[in-house]
């Protein structure tokens, strides 16, 4: 009886993103209201840290190259096992900086994936450097190799894959491709920090580790995020990493001399302090979206229309995004009904890059984007984060299987 009641309150008070169960004594059933991603919910288990970590920078004043984005810094380091890690302003920032050090020039062809946020490809025409998108696999969503391989040429200087929605993509491939054709990788790992890839020989790496240079972000929504914007750049080439060090600086090593021609992108001591607390929590934050994400799965496992995502053998998983592909369902009317509902959901993405105004070029044939175009028609994001419940998840769930019946 009390399930009837439940799912009766369910819809009628979908819209309220909290369910209100009212019984002859006056008891009050309430659900957490389900977020996207539920920052506030993370920040209250470790605000006891935060506060005095705020406190310690706002004391000493030191809000710019402070000791917290050094600690960050070797911290980080550590956890990659990469020799260097740059902090920078912001994850583009971060690709911009890479692409500079590493000395390409205008008119160098760079490669990356239609299928992914616009940064990727901005800061390839910012610095009037020629992108080339190409098409992704259909089940990882991440770079197709054999699309890669056609897409080269003379022109051609670098590689960008896009480790998209919290798995790598296929490295060993990348990285046999680049070497073949002598070309730069700038690893693209703004969604999947945490991620482990294992090679057939056994060796493990870090995700953004792989290439000649890494990039991450920090936006507050990543799976390592801070409380404002900051991105950092990792490399184990002492020489790129001396000079994305002066790239960050206005192009200084020492003050008011310029030796390079750079940019002013640093990490601020507040973003630092953050993420000092933060990283220790990482792999138990991956694990949390882990258990969510195979929640899920286990809900959606017997329905047709629903396509839960697939998980590489050579990569680990931290699901920056669960994202559903849909077959013979309508993902605009699901988006509204979910949000008619209460339920946040996202559509990542909705217009391929070759397609955006932007970044429109004769030189893209339709055909050579047919997984992409399909996913942008197809693929929904559902709420994924730290703090999601089993009874948040199961109202979720009850929801998209309403709707596909």
């Amino acid at each position: 009886m009390l399930t009837k009641i439940k799912l009766i309150v369910h819809s009628v008070f979908g819209k309220l993103n909290y369910l209100y169960f009212c019984c002859p004594n006056l008891y009050f059933f309430k659900m957490k209201k389900i977020q996207m991603v539920d920052l506030q919910g993370q920040y209250e288990k470790i605000k006891d840290k935060i506060k005095p970590a705020f406190d310690h920078v706002l004391d000493t004043a030191y809000y710019i190259n402070g000791p917290e984005v050094k600690g960050f810094q070797q911290d980080l380091e550590k956890y990659l096992d990469v020799k260097h890690v740059i902090p920078c302003a912001n994850g583009t920032d971060a690709l911009q900086i890479a692409m500079m050090g590493l000395g390409l020039k205008p008119g160098d062809e760079v490669i990356t994936v239609d299928f992914t946020f616009a940064a990727t490809v901005e800061v390839i025409a910012l610095l009037r450097l020629t992108p080339v998108l190409i098409d992704v696999e259909k089940d990882t969503f991440n770079m197709d190799i054999d699309a890669l391989k056609k897409a080269i040429t003379p022109k051609t200087k670098a590689i960008v894959p896009v480790h998209l929605f919290g798995q790598c993509a296929n490295m060993e491939e990348i990285l046999k491709v680049a070497k073949e054709h002598n070309l730069f990788i700038i690893e693209d790992n703004a969604q999947a920090i945490g991620a482990d890839y294992t090679f057939r020989n056994g060796t493990k790496k870090k995700s953004g580790t792989m290439g000649n240079v890494g990039t991450t972000s920090f936006f507050p929504s990543k799976n390592l995020g801070c409380y404002g914007d900051g991105g950092a750049i990792f490399t184990n080439d002492d020489d790129l990493a001396h000079t994305i060090r002066g790239i960050v600086n206005h192009g200084m090593y020492k003050r008011y001399y310029h030796d390079v021609v750079g940019v002013n992108s640093r990490l601020d001591s507040l973003q630092a302090a953050v993420l000092q607390i933060k990283l220790p929590l990482l792999d138990s934050y991956c694990d949390a979206r882990r258990n969510a994400a195979n929640f899920y799965n286990d809900a959606f496992a017997k329905c047709d229309k629903i396509e839960t995502p697939v998980t590489s053998d050579f990569s680990t998983h931290v699901f920056h995004q669960y994202t559903l592909k849909l077959k013979g369902i309508d993902r605009d009317a699901l988006h509204k009904h979910l949000l008619d509902k209460g339920i946040p959901n996202a559509i990542y993405y909705p217009v391929p890059l070759h397609k955006q105004k932007a970044y429109q070029d004769s030189r893209y044939k339709e055909e050579d984007f047919k997984v992409t175009n399909e996913l942008c028609k197809t693929v929904i994001s559902l709420p994924m984060h730290t703090e999601l419940d089993h009874e948040q998840q199961q109202f979720i769930v009850d929801a998209i299987l309403e709707f596909c019946n």
